[in-house]
Parts: C-alpha cells; sequence; structure tokens
C-alpha cells in the first residue's frame, strides 16, 4: 500500500469464532472498502450471521482481529449501522414508524433524553429514504413484511453509518420492496459507503453487488460478481447442486 491509498474501511484477519464449542468460522479474511457494495454468501450454517456479529464485536474471538477504519469494533460503533434479520425485533412493542426509527439514534442520543432537532433530522432523511415517510405515524405491528424490512433499513441510516450491516434483507419481501432497496443500496455505495450483505440470492447479487465472497466457515473465494458464474468457487462453497445451478 502506497502513501496515497486509504486502508479499507472494514478488514477482517485470520477471524475465527467458536460458539458452543465448535467452530463457527475459521480464518476468515475479508476486506471492504469505501464504496463496495459486498455480498456475502453462502449455505445455511456456513457463517455469515456470525461473521456479522464479530464485525458488530458482539461474540468472542477466538482468534484473528476485526478493524473498522483502524479501530476494534468496541471503539467504531458510531461508524456501524446493522439490519438484523426481521424475526429478531420486537414487532409487537408499540412503536410507531418514526419512533422505531428514531431508536438507531440511542447510541448518540443516550438513553431517556429528549431527541435534539438533529436526531428528527436524521430520522426523517431515513424515513425519506426507504420511501415510509407517509407512515411514520403508522403502529409497526400493523405494517407489512415488505415496510417492515424498510423500518429496519432506515432505523440503521438514521445513525447516519459508514458501514452498514445487512442480513438477508431481502428475506420474505416483495418484489418493489426488493427494488427500492436494490436502488437505495446502489446510490449509497455510490456516495461512499460501505456496504456488507448477507443474502441466498445468487441472482440478485450478481445484478446489484460490487463484489462478492463466498463464505463456508471461511472465505473460499472473493472478488466482482462474475465469481457467482465459476462453477469451481461454487462448488467449493456450496456443494454441486448449486454449483450445477449456478454455472446453467
Amino acid at each position: 500500500m502506497t502513501g496515497t491509498e486509504k486502508p479499507p474501511l472494514l478488514q477482517v484477519r485470520e477471524l475465527g469464532v467458536a460458539l458452543g464449542g465448535r467452530p463457527a468460522v475459521e480464518n476468515a479474511e475479508l476486506a471492504l472498502a469505501e464504496g463496495d457494495l459486498l455480498g456475502l454468501l453462502g449455505p445455511n450454517g456456513a457463517g455469515k450471521t456470525t461473521l456479522l456479529r464479530a464485525v458488530l464485536g458482539l461474540v468472542p474471538l477466538a482468534h484473528g482481529n476485526v478493524l473498522i477504519d483502524g479501530l476494534p469494533p468496541a471503539r467504531a460503533r458510531h461508524l456501524v449501522g446493522y439490519v438484523p434479520q426481521r424475526h429478531e425485533f420486537a414487532w409487537d412493542f408499540p412503536i410507531d414508524v418514526a419512533g422505531a426509527v428514531l431508536s438507531g439514534r440511542t447510541r448518540s442520543m443516550g438513553w431517556l433524553r429528549r431527541p435534539r432537532p438533529a436526531d428528527r433530522a436524521a430520522v426523517d432523511e431515513a424515513l425519506g429514504l426507504v420511501g415510509l415517510a407517509d407512515l411514520r405515524r403508522r403502529p409497526i405491528g400493523e405494517l407489512s413484511g415488505g415496510q417492515r424490512q424498510r423500518v429496519l433499513v432506515a432505523r440503521a441510516l438514521a445513525s447516519e453509518p459508514r458501514l452498514l450491516l445487512l442480513d438477508e434483507p431481502f428475506t420474505g419481501v416483495d418484489v418493489p420492496t426488493q427494488e427500492l432497496l436494490n436502488d437505495l443500496f446502489g446510490r449509497l455505495a455510490a456516495d461512499g459507503r460501505g456496504l456488507l450483505m448477507t443474502t441466498h440470492d445468487l441472482a440478485a447479487a450478481a445484478r446489484t453487488c460490487t463484489r462478492v465472497a463466498l463464505l463456508n466457515r471461511t472465505v473460499v473465494a472473493q472478488g466482482g460478481p462474475e465469481l457467482l458464474a465459476d462453477p469451481e468457487q461454487m462448488l467449493r462453497a456450496f456443494g454441486l447442486d448449486t454449483a450445477i445451478g449456478a454455472a446453467a
């Protein structure tokens, strides 16, 4: 690296995570620059969500390290927004859409403090980005699956992150929501944010991601979207059936 090159926004080195005494991620290497939309693909149980949680600092590392803009996760939380899988959010909580999105500002606001003008402006901008400004007062329990997914994305964006982590954002959403989110993620990357997205949708990843990484406990390969058409690498990551389907 020369003196004019910037280090990666996210650097994962020799990452190992054990869950229940068994390895979930082993010696994973990953790099993501500003402007990257990196799709993380692999079979069920490959360690995709575990890797995201390691980046967030939510699981202990067996070995290796994670750096976000040169900082360990505990010191870089202000740089990261996280979109969990939909079932992880309490949709029966008595709160409206704007309130749910405002909860993404808790780190900067502090608990039990009244929102400042900057907090309200961040919520308004996030709602506009996901097309939910007109539903800001609707209880979250009355939302459709696609609307709920957009709430989670807005909640993460309200913290104004440089790095956005997305765990299966397209699972169970309708086509218009998927198209809206695809367009939004592309614009966020074009604006210089880094996005790391787990997904099972190979076709969508090939269309929308600037880079992809194949994970099966360890990172099998990473590169441009054309990697998804490489039967040898797909075989290593997914197994025979998926590799044949991807090559067809």
